[in-house]
């Protein structure tokens, strides 16, 4: 087979498609290093294929072997006379690339290479990793691994790895960066009767990472929800891209490790300090729909409930209980994780207090006491259902001396069948006593928890990903009119300068070409320059000292405010000039800016820091001098829309002051959302620009606009 190559002599690959189904669906498979030794992966791997039920043609290659599990060995791929689909490779690295080469020759399509020693080993394995890419690359052929454990298809069937056993048939995809984690999974899996369609360990995802790995379950039949362990994204623009498409069509649920900011690298600006190595994924997980998880339980409670119940109509939980104490923390729960408690209307309260003894709490949480039975619990259960204001119900039971469970769980299981719009989860807690009752609400699909704190946290997922599924998926960025030549030209200028951050006129030079709304400023080396400007400009003006180096002049006394006099700025100037030759000795002093001022407006922030992952992080919040502190702040990742602009403003506790209260005037909204996306539109145009802060951004009253004090840009 010859090389893919274009017209132009490109090299091209295979549709991915098609080596997915090659992957989770091959007609063959070839496994490269079988093995008659028992312990050792390849033969593992041969038997597991071999147990699993597949019904394709099996290949054991090797070189010093006749036979290898009854089936004949060949010495080579190219000596296989079929046609070979896949090839699970188990080989010394260094000579994985020569198999990829034959493998590309005989029109394989896809290699699941075990193997370690490669990139995580060290440089060696890196520059080994990357001569196996290339020659894969060169022939078409896709790569999962290497590094993994395998790969599982419970519908083909096929378990081509070295997991020792092969999960039960169920609608959960799991795919995971780490395969000890993948084998720790499915071996808790089959003790807990958690049902598998795909599971797949993607290793050091030379080829195949979780973007192809999602395209793929989303179109899956058998795949209803999608678990990811993820240690970091290859491609952040791609995966944003990817995950918006999936996540409409199934729930993908993300537990993401290395969530700490060790490591990250110093930076100089507001937005910086707080845009920590875990916020982007925070923010990308958010903006595209992917539920986030912090433990590996929650990312099995969460998959059972999706997994199993209708989506959720709304966030009104009602709460039935046997018992007072579960009930109180279910409540607090529901509120902590942004649930709401139905409401129970009098006429219900009256429905139920006509069957349930007089001791019985007749609100939200329902108590039907401890001495109830399964059917108190049936009618309790079935009444609030009956009402529109009801989504879901969770049914909490204890087991006490009067307690029914293994009853209590039939009539449940009776109750879904004429609500199966409704959400219905349980939390039977206990041991022995319960356990035939759980068994049996599982087995029929609904789940249960062994605290109520579980049940909801799992809930309030499954509400937030609805809720996700019902907003506006609209993702036009506006187009705005800018001069981005002029930027382009000054950034010119900075890098000719050898410098990374632009002095103050330039950066507001910047933000005017990109229509921020800036004050006037003007550059004065003199005193009697600074003087002519102040005149020009009309008093009070500010003086800010001018120099790359001194980012935050306040702190150092390079700024002085409301002067109205030529006195004033004289004296001002000498100080400033002062301040900065004593507490920054080192730093270029190009002058001191001159800057009309302005009224005072309510002091917010707009800030971008560039995350190396998904690229500019934008931030709005609370500005001025306590934003470190106070840090009311909310992200998005850019390109951004208007509703995200929108959306960034109300999430903060600045939404309220700029609202109005106690009879202020609001202010005005529309010129900061005007500011963020133009802002948005700047740091998309110039990748060149890795931080940005406009702090303080004064923001006026309805109508009167804003106007950006000072901005800071450092540029890569």
């Amino acid at each position: 087979m010859k090389p893919l190559t274009s017209a132009l002599g490109v090299n091209v690959q295979r549709s991915v498609f098609i080596m997915l189904e090659s992957l989770f669906r091959p007609s063959s498979v070839a496994v490269i290093g079988a093995s008659r030794t028992a312990g050792k992966v390849g033969h593992d791997v041969l038997r597991s294929i071999l147990n699993s039920g597949y019904k394709g043609e099996v290949f054991p290659i090797n070189p010093n072997a006749q036979e290898v599990l009854g089936l004949r060995c060949y010495p080579s791929l190219s000596d296989v006379p079929e046609r070979i689909d896949m090839g699970v490779v188990a080989v010394p690295a260094s000579i994985v690339p020569n198999i990829a080469e034959e493998a590309g020759k005989k029109e394989l399509r896809v290699l699941v290479i075990i193997s370690a020693g490669f990139k995580e080993s060290g440089i060696e394995g890196a520059r080994l990793e990357e001569r196996l890419v290339r020659v894969c690359k060169e022939y078409g052929v896709r790569i999962l691994g290497p590094n993994c454990l395998g790969v599982i298809d419970t519908s083909t069937p096929i378990n081509a790895s070295f997991a020792g056993s092969m999960p039960i048939k169920g609608n959960i995809a799991f795919a995971s960066q780490s395969g000890a984690l993948c084998t720790a999974v499915l071996d808790w899996s089959l003790k807990e009767g958690v049902g598998f369609s795909k599971f797949l360990s993607l290793g050091n995802k030379a080829d195949l990472n979780e973007n192809d790995v999602m395209l793929e379950l989303a179109k899956d039949d058998n795949t209803k929800v999608i678990l990811i362990y993820l240690e970091g994204v290859e491609d952040g623009k791609r995966f944003l891209e990817v995950a918006q498409e999936v996540t409409r069509k199934k729930p993908v649920v993300i537990l993401k490790s290395g969530v700490t900011d060790a490591g990250v690298r110093a930076v100089s600006s507001h937005t910086g300090t707080m845009a920590g190595s875990d916020l982007a994924f925070d923010v990308a997980f958010k903006q595209t729909g992917i539920i986030r998880v912090g433990t590996a339980q929650e990312l099995f409670d969460i998959a059972e409930i999706l997994s199993t119940q209708p989506h959720p109509k709304g966030p009104n939980v009602v709460v039935i209980t046997n018992a007072g104490g579960p009930g109180i923390l279910a409540a607090d729960a529901i509120e902590k994780y942004g649930l709401k408690m139905a409401p129970i209307s009098a006429d219900m309260r009256r429905a139920i207090g006509g069957r349930l003894p007089p001791e019985a709490s007749f609100n939200n949480p329902v108590d039907v006491l401890g001495d109830a039975t399964a059917e108190r619990y049936s009618f309790a259960l079935r009444t609030v259902l009956k009402s529109e204001d009801v989504d879901s119900a969770l049914v909490i039971l204890t087991p006490q001396a009067m307690t029914q469970p293994e009853a209590t769980a039939d009539a449940i299981l009776e109750i879904k069948k004429s609500f199966p719009e409704k959400i219905i989860i349980t939390a039977f807690l206990g041991g022995d006593l319960v356990e035939k009752a759980i068994e049996s609400l599982e087995e029929s699909k609904i789940p249960n928890y062994p605290f109520p704190e579980r049940a909801v946290s799992s809930l309030s997922a499954m509400v937030r990903y609805g809720e996700y599924l019902k907003a506006s998926m609209e993702r036009r960025i506006p187009r705005l009119k800018v001069e981005r030549d002029k930027v382009a030209s000054i950034f010119e200028v900075v890098k000719s300068d050898k410098r990374v951050n632009l002095l103050a006129s330039e950066a507001m030079q910047v933000a005017e070409a990109y229509g921020i709304p800036t004050p006037v400023v003007r550059l004065a080396t003199t005193r009697e320059e600074a003087v002519s400007i102040a005149e020009e400009m009309g008093y009070p003006v500010v003086l800010k000292v001018e120099s790359p180096q001194i980012l935050h002049k306040t702190d150092i006394g390079g700024v002085k405010l409301n002067l109205n006099s030529r006195k004033e700025i004289l004296r001002s100037f000498n100080e400033i000039l002062g301040n900065a030759n004593r507490y920054a000795p080192r730093a270029a002093i190009y002058g001191v800016n001159v800057q009309k001022m302005v009224p005072q407006g309510k002091e917010m922030i707009v800030g971008v820091h560039r995350d190396v992952t998904f690229g500019p992080l934008i931030m709005f919040g609370l500005g001025g001098i306590y934003v470190n502190f106070l840090r009311d702040v909310s992200f998005r990742l850019a390109p951004l829309t208007k509703m995200d602009a929108e959306n960034m403003i109300s999430e903060t506790k600045a939404y309220t002051l700029l609202r109005g209260i106690r009879g202020e005037e609001k202010s005005d909204i529309e010129s900061i959302v005007n500011t963020i996306l133009r802002t948005s539109k700047l740091v998309t145009d110039f990748d060149a620009i890795n931080e940005l802060d406009i702090n303080p951004l004064f923001v006026y009253k309805e109508g009167n606009g804003c106007s950006a004090l000072d901005i800071k840009i450092t540029i890569k």
